[in-house]
């Protein structure tokens, strides 16, 4: 590889906007897959009863290993640090 490229990231965490104003937190190796599953209705229990609008926030890791124990902080943080998140993100997607 030559300097300055990186590779791609193999998994993603990712919080989802649901009807409600929750949201929903996960892992995957296909972020666009997995987002368009869930506003189909095939993605989680949680989001097929609770509606999924939009990404609310997604941070690239590298690997599944590393998405996992992300995702299980990411679950742990009170609601207010979730919509931290979220804001920041929305804010650097511009």
């Amino acid at each position: 590889m030559r300097a300055g490229n990186t590779a791609p990231p193999q998994a993603w965490v990712y919080m989802i906007r649901c009807r409600d104003g929750s949201l929903y937190t996960g892992w995957t190796n296909d972020l666009d897959a997995r987002l368009a599953a869930h506003k189909a209705g095939r993605g989680a229990r949680y989001t097929r009863a609770f509606g999924a609008l939009a990404l609310a926030w997604a941070e690239p890791q590298p690997d599944k290993r590393a998405a996992l124990r992300r995702e299980a902080a990411v679950k742990k943080l009170p609601k207010a640090k979730k919509e931290a998140l979220a804001a920041a993100w929305a804010a650097r997607q511009g």
